[in-house]
């Protein structure tokens, strides 16, 4: 029993005939008064393109300036100035007092301001003070300061500091 038709060997099958496979072109179509009329009221025409495109352009030109700029003053800006200050070591004097030594490195020449903290087991600040660092010739200095306190101190630390 065969399925399907048979070949025999010499011998053509008739090939069936297939629709065309060519698609008509439609010829161009004239677009209505009436919706030329509804793109332009809704703003769809050849120039509110034109003129959305320059818009786009130019905001994207304003923001490659805008970046530019502010990378150039922030991330290429060497003239800030660092200053560096290190806990050297703190000694408890009493209940009410901490010694703290710090090493601070700074612009020669420049006036500075330092806060020192003191604080107590759970960490909370117990005392604090600020120190006027006067200008000097030197790059690094060490500097030891007392720091009264409210409670028993357990650690005493620089802060932060400054120019003045």
């Amino acid at each position: 029993m065969s399925h399907g038709p048979s070949f025999e060997p010499g011998v053509q099958s008739p090939v069936p005939a297939t629709p065309s496979t060519e698609i008509p072109v439609a010829a161009p179509v004239a677009v209505p008064a009436e919706s030329a009329e509804l793109q332009s009221r809704y703003g769809r025409t050849p120039r509110a393109r034109t003129r959305d495109k320059r818009s786009l352009w130019a905001l994207g030109g304003i923001f490659a300036v805008v970046l530019t700029a502010w990378v150039v003053w922030t991330g290429l800006d060497g003239a800030s100035t660092v200053i560096e200050a290190n806990d050297t070591r703190h000694s408890i004097i009493d209940d009410n007092s901490v010694s703290v030594t710090f090493e601070v490195s700074m612009p020669v020449n420049s006036a500075s301001t330092c806060a020192v903290q003191a604080l107590n087991e759970s960490f909370t600040v117990v005392g604090w003070k600020i120190i006027e660092l006067p200008p000097s010739a030197q790059y690094n200095r060490s500097f030891t300061e007392i720091v009264r306190t409210t409670e028993l101190p357990n650690t005493g630390l620089i802060y932060e500091c400054w120019l003045s």
